[in-house]
């Protein structure tokens, strides 16, 4: 997990004094960005305070502080959300085994709702499959087990096959800009859940297990996953672009309901072909013998 320090002095050496109309007058400098000492001045705290604060040492900071250092750093809207909650942490509480994951009945009747023509997934905040359509499941996990979400124990990570499993890394035409997405929202997430034991040995596993991950992590890119591009080379329909949209869910703000739109008229042809290739019979299943629906039970 990442620490307050560690993200002040990543953004830290981010910033370059030139850019903030800093003279360095041509002398020789040991850091990339900026000093301590002149990133307290510009934020208007003191020198020794924010070294307290960089170092863990300091009990607490303000908002007001907070903020005059997110504008100093020349942080986004999701960086300084993501600073507010590293600052919110306290390093004593240590790791909790988190309950698991249960979608709202309200997301899975929307799921339900959906056109099995439009692909759809629910994730939970670790990036688990929680549950999903048969179109969804057959677009991003075709090769993965339909049933995988009902059981909390084999549900399907999407960072894990992102990063471990060869099949999902060539679905992707674009895997190094959405790789990238996905290290950004986990390290996001892993500042609103510090103590999630299950995040933490997800990370560390991918950590030891990925160089890819490795570097993408040491990066410290924070990043919100909203919408973007999936340009996909499908093993059964071909080539094909689509956009995937996020629903947040106000009665589980933790979880996600994603979907997936055709970009273009090839693609929309190859997603009605994936449909009709998993199209259920008149009792209600697919090819496979898969119902509609892998998920928890809706009551």
């Amino acid at each position: 997990m990442e620490s307050l320090g560690t993200f002040l002095k990543s953004r830290r050496d981010r910033v370059k004094p030139a850019e903030i109309g800093l003279r360095t007058y041509g002398a020789t400098r040991r850091v990339p960005g900026l000093r301590r000492e002149e990133l307290a001045q510009l934020a208007g705290v003191s020198a020794g305070y924010y070294t307290r604060l960089e170092q863990g040492q300091a009990e607490t900071a303000s908002e007001q502080v907070l903020d005059a250092l997110a504008r100093v750093l020349r942080l986004d809207e999701i960086e300084r959300v993501h600073l507010h909650n590293l600052a919110r942490q306290r390093s004593a509480l240590g790791l909790r085994e988190p309950r698991p994951e249960t979608p709202h009945p309200r997301v899975l009747a929307l799921l339900e709702s959906l056109d099995e023509a439009t692909p759809a997934i629910v994730l939970g905040r670790r990036g688990d499959v929680l549950a999903w359509n048969r179109t969804g499941h057959a677009l991003i996990a075709e090769h993965i087990d339909f049933h995988a979400p009902r059981e909390p124990t084999r549900r399907p990570s999407v960072p894990r096959m992102f990063f471990l499993d060869p099949l999902t890394r060539d679905l992707y035409r674009n895997w190094e800009e959405l790789a990238h997405v996905h290290v950004a929202y986990l390290r996001l997430t892993a500042g609103r859940y510090p103590t999630d034991a299950r995040l933490a040995e997800l990370i560390g596993e991918l950590s030891m297990r990925s160089d890819d991950f490795a570097r993408m992590w040491a990066a410290g890119e924070v990043a919100d996953c909203t919408v973007g591009n999936m340009r996909l080379r499908h093993p059964t329909v071909g080539a094909a672009s689509v956009t995937y949209q996020v629903w947040l869910q106000p009665d589980s703000p933790d979880h996600r309901l994603e979907i997936y739109t055709p970009d273009d008229s090839g693609s929309a042809d190859a997603l009605r072909l994936l449909t009709l290739h998993h199209r259920p019979d008149a009792e209600g299943h697919d090819p496979a013998g898969r119902p509609h629906l892998a998920g928890p039970a809706r009551p």
